[in-house]
């Protein structure tokens, strides 16, 4: 799920629907959600996305894709239980997890220029759960062999996430312009997603002591 989510974002919620914008949209000046903007114009005056043009004609592949990615999340979330460890940090961090779902749900049904307080509030949900989900997961993989090589990695794509999402509120884009740092805020997560995946589909499933664990994830 965590694969399939990620992939078929950026295959259909970013390349092909970059294509269809045509030219004109730029990975350094345009936000990522001006893929999924509704109507052609000026739009906005408030909050991270207001005040700026957007015409997207493959809005609807935008949408629908990141709902879709919202979902295959959430449902992983279920999936990844017995992934880890029955620890306290498993619980927040898979919860967290779900919360991104819930705010990349949030992101597509309500794109920036149909409801841009709720299309915020769902990104920053989106964002910031994903973001502090990796790092709090990063801990629950500690003293778990199954996860040896990836625990620096997802605390780090985590940090990542959260550094880029500061920096992003604060206007502070490091020459990338605000769509880039937008996708640095993005990609950690989808990376790891993709990784911790492909690592999930070949992993044992964790089982009490004293008790076989069953293969798969």
């Amino acid at each position: 799920m965590l694969l399939i989510g990620s992939v078929q974002f950026i295959l259909f919620g970013n390349i092909v629907t970059q294509i269809g914008y045509g030219p004109s949209y730029s990975l350094s000046n345009n936000y990522i959600s001006d893929l999924g903007a509704a109507h052609c114009g000026y739009f906005g005056g408030m909050g991270a996305f207001g005040g700026h043009y957007a015409c997207s004609p493959y809005h609807d592949v935008f949408n629908v894709s990141i709902i879709i990615l919202g979902l295959l999340l959430i449902l992983a979330v279920v999936l990844l239980q017995t992934a880890f460890p029955p620890r306290r940090t498993r619980t927040i961090g898979l919860g967290l997890l779900a919360l991104a779902g819930l705010g990349a749900i949030g992101v597509g049904l309500s794109p920036e220029d149909v409801n841009l307080t709720i299309h915020s509030l769902s990104a920053l949900l989106a964002f910031a759960g994903g973001g502090l989900a990796l790092i709090v997961l990063g801990f629950a993989m500690f003293r778990d062999t199954r996860w040896d090589g990836y625990r620096v990695f997802t605390l780090v794509c985590g940090l990542v996430d959260l550094v880029a999402l500061l920096l992003f509120l604060e206007k502070t884009y490091l020459g990338l312009g605000v769509g880039g740092m937008e996708r640095l805020i993005v990609a950690p997560v989808l990376l790891w997603s993709i990784v911790a995946g492909l690592h999930l589909a070949r992993i044992p499933t964790y089982a009490p002591p004293g008790l076989p664990a069953s293969t798969g994830a």
